[in-house]
Parts: structure tokens; C-alpha cells; sequence
């Protein structure tokens, strides 16, 4: 392989990314200290590219100032923006601005005399390449769960954008329910609240629907909770759960005149959820009624339909090594059509 020493290095990308891909395909949950380093050295080599092309002058510079203003004000500030709208997590916005800065234009590889990309832009600015790109491979997911609930005989309103899953494999699953006790929802239950809310009462889904009449009196409640955590997948897929919270060997602790927080305890206070959302906070957007709705419909069904939303990280390592080996998807799609 043959190429610049800054388009070399730039190569570290793809295993930094590919880790942080799996640990988002794994737990949803990449550590921020994954992309500092990676940063760094995109200033770097942005500067060492910058300097050439001020060097080289003439169309090397003009090439180098367009694809470099397109990727820093506008693929960077709108990775930015679709954070700050909830369109994807954080770890997904600062993967993609990284990016951008990293990869500002196209970089160049000679592999046998072949030299890859193969398709590039007019524009020259291979973070909107990775971004399009990413769009385009995301976008192929609901095609892959329709077709796969299509080829099971699941044709409802949710087949596009979810799957049903038994409930004793809740606690290892991410996403949101996609359902209630009357119907089909998008905002149903996160299934992080749902693992924070088992583990600040100390209590298994398995033993809530086992006497759920018991479990839904505020009553039952442990006197002292145990810390929630932020939802995260445990290694074994079940949430944590100390037996030594229990005082009788048959459940929780009961306090039942005070709540958490020593207030007197709300009689309607179902499963405690009122109890457990003033001591943790919000908890993913979750309302009381939510998890409370949440809660009844895990008590009494055995499969539920869950949207696993999307480890938008895959997709983002896709669009990067698609755009290092073929190019721009979205300019093909687009020649195809008769468009470009």
C-alpha cells in the first residue's frame, strides 16, 4: 500500500472505531475516553495537511479549503445537532465529529495499483461521504427486521421497526416496548429504566411477575434501595440483585408508611414507581406512568414486541470502511438513477 503518511495514520481510525462499534453493538455504552486521543491526532493531521496544501497553492489548496469547510461547518455542527435533538446518542455525535475533522477530504490509498476510494465527489469532503454513507447503511435495518417478521408470519404495525422478545430476556435487551396493554406505542418503556428500576428495588422481573399483586404495593418496597445505575446490560444479562437486601427470605424489606425520601408514602403509589423516579431522577425520559404501564404489561405477558433501536456506531464503521474502499453510495445510487 502506498499512500501519504498523515492518510496512513488516519487509518487508526477503523480499530478505535471498531471497538467502540462493538461495545455500542454489546451495552450501548462507549466510554468517553475512547475519543480524546483519536481527536488529537485529527487536529494534527489536519494542520500537516493544511500546510501542504498552503504550500502546493493553486488547486491543492482550493480542494483542501472546500472539503474542509464542508466537513468542519456542516457534517461536524450537524452530528452536533442531531444529538442535541435526541436523533442518536452522544457517543454517535462525537464519533462523526471526530470524523469529520480527521477526515476533512478524501484520502488516497494505491493497494496493487489500484487506487482506492474508487468513486469520489465533486465536492471533495469525505466526512459527508461517511455521513451519507452511514445514512445509507442505517437505513437498510428496517428492511432487514420487516423482512424478517414478514418471513415469520409477524405482519403487524410494528414489523418495521421492531421484534417480540420473551420477557426473561428483557434484561439483556436494549430498546424501548414497543407496546402497551391497549395497543401499539413509539414511546413505550426504556428497557435501561426498566434494568434501573429492578435494581433499585433489588428485585428480579421473574419474582414481580410471580406475585405481582404483592410487588405492586408500594409496600413491598426495600426500606433502603439499592443504587440503579444507568441501565447498563450486566455481563450475565440479569439485573443485579443482593439477597442480602432481604430481611424474611421471601422479598423486600417492607417500609410501608415512608417513601425513600421520608415523605409519607402516596397509597396509589403503584409498584412504587413514584418512589423510585424521586430518588433516581427522570431516568431516560421515563414517567411514572410509563414505567407504571411498563411494568403491568411485563406482569402478565409472556412476549412483548420491543424496538431494539439501532448501534448507530455499526453503521458509522460501515460508511467509513465503505468510503475507504468503493467511495460515495449515495453518488452511485444517485448515477444510477440517472440523477448525477
Amino acid at each position: 500500500m502506498f499512500a501519504s503518511v498523515p492518510d496512513l495514520l488516519r487509518l487508526l481510525a477503523l480499530p478505535v472505531l471498531t471497538w467502540a462499534a462493538w461495545q455500542d453493538l454489546e451495552t450501548r455504552r462507549v466510554p468517553n475516553r475512547t475519543w480524546p486521543p483519536l481527536a488529537a491526532l485529527a487536529v494534527v493531521l489536519l494542520v500537516w495537511d493544511g500546510a501542504d496544501a498552503l504550500a502546493a497553492g493553486g488547486f491543492d489548496l482550493a480542494s483542501f479549503a472546500v472539503g474542509t469547510t464542508i466537513s468542519l461547518v456542516v457534517v461536524a455542527p450537524a452530528a452536533y445537532l442531531f444529538w442535541r435533538l435526541d436523533t442518536f446518542g452522544g457517543a454517535d455525535a462525537k464519533a462523526l465529529i471526530v470524523l469529520a475533522v480527521l477526515f476533512p477530504t478524501f484520502p488516497t490509498y494505491d493497494v496493487a495499483g489500484l487506487v482506492l476510494p474508487v468513486r469520489t465527489t465533486p465536492t471533495g469532503a469525505f466526512a459527508l461521504t461517511i455521513l451519507s454513507n452511514t445514512v445509507l447503511v442505517a437505513a437498510l435495518y428496517p428492511l432487514w427486521l420487516s423482512a424478517r417478521n414478514a418471513a415469520a408470519r409477524r405482519v403487524t404495525p410494528a414489523m418495521f421497526v421492531g421484534k417480540p422478545v420473551r420477557w426473561d430476556a428483557l434484561t439483556a435487551t436494549h430498546g424501548r416496548l414497543l407496546e402497551t396493554r391497549s395497543g401499539f406505542t413509539r414511546s413505550g418503556l426504556d428497557l435501561d429504566a426498566l434494568r434501573m428500576y429492578l435494581r433499585w428495588r433489588g428485585s428480579t422481573l421473574a419474582e414481580l411477575r410471580s406475585d405481582p399483586d404483592r410487588y405492586r404495593r408500594p409496600e413491598s418496597l426495600p426500606a433502603e434501595p439499592l443504587p440503579a445505575g444507568d441501565g447498563v446490560v450486566t455481563t450475565d444479562g440479569e439485573p443485579l440483585h443482593l439477597s442480602s437486601i432481604r430481611s424474611d427470605g421471601e422479598g423486600p424489606t417492607a417500609s410501608p408508611e415512608f417513601s425513600v425520601d421520608g415523605t409519607p408514602r402516596r397509597r396509589s403509589d403503584d409498584w412504587g414507581v413514584d418512589a423510585f423516579l424521586a430518588d433516581v431522577g427522570p431516568a431516560y425520559g421515563t414517567t411514572s406512568e410509563g414505567l407504571c404501564e411498563g411494568l403491568e404489561l411485563l406482569a402478565s405477558r409472556d412476549r412483548v414486541w420491543v424496538s431494539p433501536g439501532i448501534p448507530f456506531l455499526v453503521p458509522v464503521l460501515l460508511g467509513l470502511v465503505i468510503g475507504l474502499v468503493y467511495g460515495d453510495l449515495l453518488i452511485a445510487v444517485l448515477d444510477a438513477l440517472g440523477i448525477v
